[in-house]
């Protein structure tokens, strides 16, 4: 959902932290979560771990918004579910949470949401009674999908705890997001 963007990057921040680079971190040295390989791409040069350690709010933000959240097209999302699809992207790839989501709306997975995707998920929650037919259910799928995931990782035993809590934060954060717009309506 288009307000939901500053928000839901709070939430993301608070997870990812500061500066990190633990040697069993395939994606190596990271500042507010973004990698260094992801900051020179964004810069269009190789970036410094030094020029990563001080990372620019405004650089940050703009990653964000168009690696993760346009990607998984947070603004045409219903709340909640932005936040979901948004926070996977940022852990693991915009890829895998987008073909979850259209595996629950039922469309093609290609692992890019797009209208097809977007007008599935419509019609679902405006007819309510499918399986996943609320914001809500589809945040726990999508959450339980996430921990599969996981739990299948090589580095499950390093990280595996702390992308757990993350994903069961993210999920109760997203279903809060997604039952005050409820309440709004």
């Amino acid at each position: 959902m288009q307000d939901n963007f500053e928000k839901s990057l709070e939430l993301i921040l608070h997870h990812e932290g500061g500066f990190v680079d633990h040697p069993e971190d395939p994606g190596g040295a990271t500042n507010k979560g973004i990698t260094l390989t992801t900051y020179s791409g964004y810069l269009g040069r190789k970036a410094t771990v030094d020029e990563l350690k001080n990372i620019p709010d405004d650089h940050v933000k703009d990653i964000y918004k168009n690696n993760y959240w346009d990607r998984v097209k947070g603004d045409d999302l219903p709340a909640g579910l932005d936040l979901c699809l948004f926070d996977w992207a940022v852990n693991s790839g915009f890829k895998r949470p987008a073909r979850i989501f259209q595996n629950i709306v039922g469309v093609t997975e290609d692992g890019h949401i797009g209208k097809k995707t977007l007008e599935a998920c419509e019609n679902i929650l405006r007819v309510g009674f499918f399986k996943y037919g609320t914001p809500t259910t589809m945040i726990e799928k999508i959450t339980e999908e996430r921990e599969t995931f996981y739990k299948g990782l090589k580095h499950f035993d390093t990280f595996g705890k702390g992308w757990l809590r993350r994903n069961e934060e993210t999920k109760s954060e997203a279903i809060k997001l997604a039952e005050e717009k409820q309440i709004e309506k």
